[in-house]
């Protein structure tokens, strides 16, 4: 219980950030000569968070995850396949609801990769299988560097930049580089980061939260809230609810038909229902026009809260099971 509370308690007050992040975004946007300067400072941030993963990452946790082909399949299936497919269902049903960026922001969320550590956290505490969602957590997100560009250039062609060779090596430079730099220097600093995992903790909040005041400051600038009414809020919220529980409803029946044990159900499922608002906030500002950020990334901000505690609740159940 200790432990749920912990996590609670940390979601309460990234909240409270992310909406004092907003609300400073729409008192004080970055205009002018501020942008480039909030620009450099989200590349930097970015940057630094994803070195950060990849000397985290223990290299034989990788091959031990992937040995377990089952379970990695059923989690990328949940993640690139049963994901997008519902993200085209929401953009037949709630097209003519909600607001174009909105419904865009609804499909981008469900073709996005999992999270790290909150998918790994989790697990931890419902005595689920953590190497593999250790190795789950972190494909997701290197395969998603390439996946998710492509889906959105598929899906979302009409939203989105378009695949160019300039967002190709604006991911590469931003995520893929430093990802690749912190794997080099893991036997340097690796330990060291294991030890102190609030570094990274801190770093993947902090690079959030820039990304968001840059991203809404662009929509605040663009006049691009006042296209924002609560009952359009209200349904995105309800969206989301009902997508994470359809995932997490299916993952667990499919988990269960295929014979997994209990452990490695609940990395599936932890890992499986997941969506990565490190990873999808920066991918947002490369592949999608500035001032439409913001609305695009609200779903994501809006899930990302949901799944946190839902799944705390579900770790804490499923940690009181017998042993």
């Amino acid at each position: 219980m200790p432990t749920l509370r912990r996590l609670l308690a940390k979601a309460d007050r990234f909240l409270l950030l992310l909406t004092a992040t907003v609300a400073l975004a729409a008192i004080l946007p970055a205009r002018g000569a501020a942008v480039p300067v909030v620009e450099h400072i989200t590349t930097l941030a970015v940057a630094l968070l994803f070195l950060l993963y990849g000397a985290r990452l223990a290299p034989q946790a990788i091959w031990a995850g992937i040995a377990h082909w089952r379970l990695q399949s059923l989690v990328f299936a949940s993640t690139y396949i049963l994901f997008p497919l519902i993200g085209l269902g929401i953009a037949a049903l709630a097209g003519r609801m909600l607001a174009p960026d909105l419904v865009a922001g609804l499909v981008y969320l469900c073709l996005l990769p999992s999270t790290v550590q909150s998918s790994i956290a989790f697990t931890s505490i419902a005595r689920g299988n953590v190497p593999a969602a250790l190795c789950s957590a972190s494909l997701s997100n290197l395969l998603g560097v390439v996946i998710t560009p492509l889906l959105v250039a598929q899906l979302l062609a009409g939203s989105a930049n378009g695949l160019s060779l300039q967002a190709i090596e604006d991911i590469a430079l931003q995520i893929l580089a430093p990802f690749l730099v912190g794997m080099a220097l893991r036997p340097l600093i690796g330990a060291w980061l294991v030890a102190h995992p609030r570094l990274t903790t801190v770093v993947d909040r902090g690079s959030v939260l820039v990304v968001v005041y840059a991203a809404f400051s662009a929509g605040v600038v663009a006049g691009l809230w006042t296209q924002l009414s609560a009952a359009s809020l209200a349904a995105v919220i309800a969206i989301a609810c009902a997508v994470l529980a359809l995932v997490l409803a299916l993952t667990t029946w499919a988990a269960r038909a295929l014979r997994f044990n209990k452990e490695d159900e609940i990395a599936i499922v932890f890992c499986g229902s997941k969506k990565s608002m490190a990873s999808g906030i920066p991918m947002a500002a490369i592949l999608f026009p500035g001032h439409a950020v913001g609305l695009i990334v609200l779903p994501l901000m809006i899930f990302h809260q949901i799944q946190l505690f839902v799944c705390a609740w579900l770790a804490q159940r499923c940690a009181k099971r017998p042993t």
